[in-house]
């Protein structure tokens, strides 16, 4: 098929699982080109029908009313049906081929024969006697078809649209910094790693980079869904396609463009996770061909037993071509990929990157999920866990003053203490005849006085004993694994800080809502047991690992799945690479350069271990919809094939086909709705 055809010059359109399954750069082009192809006939399909049905004589006869007799009047009828069987009708006739090439009978092929059967049935009425003309059954049964089709491949559309606006947030142009420090516009295609490039305020980031000059804040909700400005300064890496919503300028060094950049990686990956096929899925499709052979099958018996009770007229052809469309599975082949465009939509917009639908599907089973420690359930950086002060200071004037002394330092504790100053609203105290002290620490002066910050070498290079309530947060800290920092002033220790891998807040959150899940939750770590038993403590984790190499995490995971469970390992998707294999389902963590890693099925851009909880809502939510809709697409031909048989003929109940046809059609209307619902579900 020529992935560039357009409108209704296509010859082949595509397969129902094609317009709903897969999708591509080409592919969305031709996907908008088919549903306007439909939209179109639709329309025109329609407007033909209105004379067919005012000049049938059968809706003449129910509705009481009748038409001048005109010239020629007699073929208006036929003549219409005939173009819209022909124009109509032509895409599903082809689809029909497509599927008996491959050998895979379905939906196409029994609305095909549907129609097929009512034309040429139709058609012989004009030259013999048999009766009734199906011809206003025929036209409104291509029409409501067109119009099932055309809206099921638009509510796919609009669920996978989270792709086109992804492509949308790469600017053409960028400002290549130049020889002097001028700048010059270019083609974002141009760029390549190594260039530098500047970004003013309000423009978009052209391509992945490092920022080497300049300080703002960028709005990376695009890409990672997290609201919050983010803020850049030298050494923070940058995405392209998000926006410098800050004040200033920023200049960054590009390290990756073009298909290599985080965006094309996400887009890659939701296009892949769309087309890839879930055991739903395929639950799916072999509902739909069994439900042919079944169609046929009652089609069949119906034709048998009428003929046999009143011989072969016009009313069994009437049964059977309704039973043939009742049972048209068309409601099947929208029901689980409208479903997985939606989820995997919502899920790229949360920061959840859905690499293989599968894991996703699998995750509303876990029972076990084991999280890495350093960077998942902790930020991976030195901060402030805990401050402990003598009588001679309060707490804040300790901060302010070792956040004074570390301020022109750029050593991680340095940059611990000022965290924890801004974190608490804290101004730094000035400090006079600052000098950094080799090894033990820093000094400086206060209006005169000495004041040092430093750990145990400092100590000893002074001679000083800690003070008892300094001496016992010493300890606690050392069981902990957390290293300390003394403040020393006036020649006497007046406060310490405790200093560790920082816990998310987020990660208290998301291990209680886990356990209100009724999911066990388990840590790895190569840390030491003090350390692991110490966060664990303090998110109140079931088990942990400690002291665990990175080549033996999937010992652990494997030891789980013994004990026979269902185990999702969330890691940093590179030394975690084995544990992620062995487990159930990987989840790597991490931002934009981790978004290819290939032992994950799902990838937390955020690094938010709160998004897991999001990934098993998702998960039971996007089944739950498939479910409803597999049962609602295919379930309720239990009632309506009998219907549509004539099992209540005795009581003189017929279902007419073009009744059939509309019943069959609100079933896809009803599943497309019923997806829709997904958006609703709230995520935290």
């Amino acid at each position: 098929m020529n992935t560039h055809q357009r409108g209704e010059t296509a010859v082949s359109p595509p397969s129902h699982s094609e317009a709903s399954d897969h999708h591509n750069p080409h592919g969305d082009h031709q996907h908008s080109d088919h549903e306007r192809m439909f939209r179109r006939r639709f329309w025109v399909s329609l407007l033909l029908s209105i004379p067919v049905l005012v000049f049938s004589p059968a809706l003449q006869s129910w509705l009481g009313y009748s038409v001048p007799d005109l010239p020629g009047s007699q073929w208006i009828t036929p003549v219409l049906s005939v173009i819209i069987f022909l124009y109509g009708g032509l895409p599903f006739l082809q689809m029909a081929v497509g599927e008996l090439r491959e050998r895979q009978p379905g939906m196409m092929t029994l609305i095909s024969l549907a129609i097929t059967v009512s034309f040429i049935y139709s058609l012989a009425t004009l030259f013999a006697d048999l009766g009734e003309s199906f011809f206003w059954e025929l036209v409104t049964l291509i029409d409501v078809m067109l119009l099932g089709h055309w809206l099921e491949m638009r509510s796919v559309r609009q669920a996978s649209g989270a792709l086109d606006e992804l492509a949308k947030l790469m600017p053409d142009e960028a400002e290549r910094l130049v020889d002097g420090g001028q700048t010059k516009k270019v083609p974002v295609a141009s760029l390549q790693n190594g260039d530098k490039v500047l970004v003013r305020p309000g423009a978009s980031i052209p391509a992945d980079g490092e920022v080497y000059e300049g300080s703002s804040e960028v709005n990376e909700a695009m890409i990672t869904g997290e609201s919050k400005l983010v803020k850049k300064e030298p050494g923070d890496q940058v995405i392209g396609g998000t926006v410098n919503e800050g004040g200033g300028s920023l200049r960054f060094k590009v390290t990756a463009t073009g298909e290599d950049t985080t965006l094309s990686g996400i887009v890659r990956l939701v296009e892949e996770a769309q087309a890839s096929k879930s055991k739903t899925q395929l639950l799916a499709d072999r509902a739909a061909a069994f439900l042919f052979y079944a169609a046929l099958a009652a089609a069949v018996v119906t034709a048998v037993i009428w003929i046999v009770v009143t011989g072969f007229n016009v009313e069994v052809l009437k049964r059977v071509v309704t039973v043939l469309v009742i049972a048209c599975p068309h409601a099947l082949g929208l029901a689980v990929p409208l479903v997985v465009a939606i989820t995997t939509s919502l899920a790229a917009g949360s920061g959840i990157l859905v690499r293989d639908r599968r894991a996703l599907e699998a995750a509303r089973n876990l029972d076990t999920i084991i999280f890495d420690k350093t960077g998942t359930l902790t930020k991976g950086e030195q901060g402030v866990v805990d401050i402990a002060t003598t009588d001679a200071i309060d707490q804040e004037e300790a901060l302010a003053l070792a956040a004074g002394l570390e301020s022109d330092s750029e050593h991680v504790i340095a940059r611990a203490i000022m965290s924890a100053a801004q974190e608490q609203g804290v101004e730094p105290q000035e400090i006079d005849d600052f000098e950094a002290l080799k090894g033990r620490g820093v000094q400086g002066a206060v209006r005169g006085t000495a004041v040092y910050a430093g750990g145990p070498r400092l100590l000893e290079s002074l001679g000083l004993q800690l003070p008892p309530p300094i001496a016992d947060f010493d300890q606690k800290a050392g069981r902990r694994g957390q290293a300390v920092i003394y403040l020393i002033r006036e020649e006497a220790v007046v406060a310490a800080f405790a200093l560790a891998d920082v816990i998310r807040e987020e990660s208290r959150t998301a291990v209680q809502k886990l356990h209100d899940m009724g999911v066990e939750v388990a840590m790895l770590t190569g840390d030491s047991q003090d350390v692991a038993q110490a966060v664990a403590d303090e998110l109140q984790i079931d088990r942990y690992f400690a002291e665990v190499l990175p080549e033996d995490k999937d010992n652990k995971v494997s030891e789980l799945q013994k004990q026979g469970k269902l185990v999702a390992m969330v890691g940093d998707g590179v030394n975690d690479a084995p544990a992620l294999t062995r487990a159930d389902i990987g989840i790597a963590i991490g931002s934009g350069t981790d978004v290819a890693v290939e032992s994950a099925g799902l990838i937390l851009v955020q690094s938010n271990p709160l998004d897991v909880v999001n990934v098993i809502e998702l998960s039971k939510a996007s089944q739950r919809k498939m479910k409803q809709n597999i049962w609602w697409a295919a379930g309720y031909n239990i009632i309506a094939i009998p219907l549509a048989a004539g099992i209540l003929a005795p009581w003189g109940i017929f279902m007419p086909p073009a009744v059939g046809a509309l019943i069959m059609s609100l079933s896809t209307i009803i599943v497309a709705v019923n997806a829709q619902t997904l958006r609703r579900v709230s995520l935290t």
